[in-house]
């Protein structure tokens, strides 16, 4: 271990609040969120060019000159590769999120639960409020068991949907729980997984899929059906197909795990 006087990150833990916005800034991984706070997780890991410094809201991160194991490129790249092996797809059990947990290090991960918001008059009329009553949404990040799953009416949505449908939220988005995926750039195949655990371990009263009517996007219907097969649960299925204007252009009742079957 060769140690020198150089430039190095400093965190001020008083002023952290425990953002992760550093994390994600940090190229060679040296920051982690540990105690709901950031750390330097090792001096070599840190180059010292403090590209983080900008990014923290608290201000909590700066640069000093001290005695400090030099920078090490090589241990840099075992660091990372070691964090890419360890954000490989584990037993879901594992992966539930506790209050102190932020999901792989990112806190804009933590599971939260909440109402959606009241209408707000406003100078032009009224404000369409949010249907979204949880966060996350993106179905990776969602834990495979929760309240969010208890007596639950589901929404599956290819990401794209939200974005074609003028009144989403009003028309499909409604005292559901959603979780959106893409059929075409995503690996699909731990969503099947990931969907059969959920679907055969809470109380998942009916789903709902919504795609765009592009051929490619039909995959995630079957990802879902595929899931509900495995989970041997027969929840009702509805398929909703928006065109790529928006508009409704099919609704088709797929039943449940025996339309899964044939399917």
């Amino acid at each position: 271990m060769s140690v020198v006087t150089r430039q190095i990150v400093e965190i001020d833990e008083e002023k952290c609040d425990g953002c992760g916005d550093c994390v994600t800034t940090c190229v060679e991984g040296a920051i982690q969120i540990i105690d709901d706070k950031a750390k330097l997780v090792a001096d070599n890991l840190c180059d010292g060019i403090g590209n983080c410094l900008g990014i923290c809201p608290q201000g909590a991160i700066t640069v000093h000159e001290r005695a400090a194991e030099a920078y090490d490129e090589s241990a840099v790249e075992k660091h990372l590769s070691k964090q890419k092996r360890e954000k490989l797809p584990v037993q879901l059990t594992q992966i539930t999120p506790t209050p102190h947990s932020h999901g792989g290090g990112c806190p804009g991960s933590q599971l939260r639960n909440f109402r959606p918001e009241p209408v707000v008059a406003t100078a032009t009329g009224q404000k369409r409020p949010s249907m979204l009553g949880q966060w996350p949404v993106q179905l990776t990040l969602l834990p495979p068991a929760g309240s969010i799953w208890d007596k639950a009416n589901v929404l599956i949505a290819a990401d794209c949907v939200s974005f074609a449908m003028a009144d989403f939220h009003e028309t499909l988005l409604a005292g559901k729980t959603l979780a959106i995926a893409c059929p075409k750039l995503d690996d699909t195949g731990p969503y099947v997984d990931k969907l059969a655990h959920i679907f055969g371990n809470n109380d998942v009263r009916s789903i709902e899929v919504a795609i765009m009517e592009v051929p490619c996007c039909r995959g995630l219907l079957q990802v879902v059906m595929d899931a509900l097969q495995q989970s041997g649960k027969d929840i009702p299925v509805e398929a909703v197909v928006i065109g790529v204007r928006g508009t409704v252009d099919q609704r088709m009742s797929l039943g449940g795990r025996a339309a899964a079957a044939g399917c």
